[in-house]
């Protein structure tokens, strides 16, 4: 397959899958390993469409964005929601950091995220059929000791197949929240996360960052970014309306099959 269209498929893989409880890293890496995906050096491709799906979650929610910078100090609701987000994402930041290079030299191999999906599949159908439909319905709602917790699930997704998304919407149903505002808490956790991700990712591979391979880059972002766009715009209306299960039976059905693949090799 031309390197242009693999870049393109990447891309459109990332925007797809990284707000969905399906694991976006997982299926980077799958896809990556089956068609063979040699792109620009060291994390700098995965690096620009991870960061062309922040901008769109930042931008579909960038009126609440600004009102809560211009709040802030100000206003308590802004102020609360700031220090939520805030703490939600301090345990993946500090786990990040100290187990990062153990994380990827480790777990990051299609076999993991294979039995991770299937796994997670089973988690997510579990939490949907005993689960009621939560009594926090608002993410202005949520207290400090709830964004912690929801904060210590996301943990859990750096194992790669896991699903950052899924981690924090499935925890934050676990802890009452109703599907809606689980899912947009997710979003808004998505971006300091994601953003701290690609910041260090750029650190670690600074070397690699160079003007080469432009085109490939610049069309999985595209890409990232239009796919993410219309995802995040959908997402929560889907749900709030079908419920997560799609999501879990087709985890199970990818990483059965993704197991079958592998076991042939």
């Amino acid at each position: 397959m031309d390197l242009v269209l693999m870049a393109l498929l990447i891309g459109l893989v990332e925007g797809l899958t990284e707000f969905l409880p399906v694991s976006s890293t997982g299926h980077i890496i799958l896809i990556e390993d089956l068609i063979g995906f040699q792109g620009p050096p060291g994390k700098v491709f995965e690096i620009c469409i991870q960061f062309g799906a922040i901008l769109a979650v930042c931008w579909v929610y960038r009126q609440k964005i600004v009102d809560t910078l211009l709040g802030l100090f100000r206003n308590e609701k802004d102020t609360r929601f700031a220090i939520n987000v805030i703490l939600a994402f301090l345990p993946a930041a500090v786990v990040g950091v100290l187990a990062n290079d153990f994380i990827k030299s480790q777990l990051f191999n299609p076999w993991v995220v294979s039995v991770m999906l299937i796994l997670g599949g089973f988690v997510i159908l579990a939490i949907e059929r005993w689960m009621g439909p939560g009594r926090i319905g608002d993410v202005d709602e949520f207290r400090f000791s709830l964004a912690i917790k929801i904060g210590l699930c996301q943990v859990v997704s750096m194992i790669p197949g896991v699903s950052r998304s899924g981690a924090t919407i499935m925890g934050a149903r676990l802890l009452g929240v109703q599907r809606a505002a689980a899912t947009e808490f997710s979003f808004f956790l998505a971006i300091p996360t994601m953003l701290g991700a690609t910041v260090y990712s750029a650190y670690k591979s600074a070397s690699e960052l160079h003007g080469s391979n432009l085109l490939v880059i610049g069309i999985g972002f595209v890409a990232a970014f239009i796919v993410a766009l219309i995802v995040v715009r959908g997402l929560i209306r889907f749900i709030s309306r079908h419920g997560f299960g799609i999501f879990a039976w087709y985890r199970i059905a990818l990483g059965l099959v993704m197991l079958a693949i592998l076991s042939l090799r």
